[in-house]
């Protein structure tokens, strides 16, 4: 597996390796060693699956602490835009998002860590994204940000994406007191 970091203190995208012949292919998705050589010792305890049509947005979500969750995030049909967003008090590139193009075809994974806003829209129909947690879901915990937010600016590739009613009401950035502290 290659591990490269991005701009965001703690934000991974990963490119398993992927052996393929006429057969199809085979992959190793995650490997808690090689994650640890990294000094990614992350106890992955849940795996989810959503299946959505095209145009479908999913977040701006996060769980707050102490049920904050890490995801590893892939796709396993079709193709989608990811997008994460530092929420972490202190840190450098508080409040900045990153997107990444995520499909079938090009296996990569990203790594979400704690306190981080993470949301994704499908690209195509029948689009099947896949990821672990390190934590279970606590509805009284759960928060979000909303998608559109002006302050954030997210330039998304689509403009009228298909929401649940939760998410087209989540509140702004600017009206998030972040209970995340940045860890250098």
């Amino acid at each position: 597996m290659q591990f490269t970091p991005t701009d965001l203190p703690g934000v991974f995208l990963i490119k398993p390796k992927v052996f393929g012949d006429e057969r199809g292919f085979f992959m190793e998705s995650f490997n808690a060693r090689l994650f640890a050589e990294q000094g990614l010792d992350i106890p992955f305890i849940q795996d989810n699956h959503a299946k959505s049509a095209a145009g479908v947005l999913r977040g701006l979500h996060f769980q707050r602490p102490p049920m904050a969750q890490t995801k590893l995030v892939r796709v396993t049909a079709g193709s989608v835009y990811d997008v994460v967003v530092d929420l972490r008090k202190g840190s450098p590139t508080y409040g900045q998002w990153r997107g990444f193009t995520l499909t079938a075809e090009n296996f990569l994974q990203l790594l979400v860590p704690q306190g981080f806003a993470h949301g994704y829209v499908t690209l195509e129909p029948n689009t099947e994204f896949l990821y672990k947690v390190d934590n279970y879901y606590a509805p009284d915990l759960d928060g979000g940000l909303l998608w559109n937010d002006p302050d954030l600016a997210i330039d998304w590739p689509v403009d009228a994406p298909t929401l649940s009613a939760k998410d087209k009401v989540l509140p702004r950035l600017k009206d998030f007191d972040s209970p995340f502290l940045f860890q250098a």
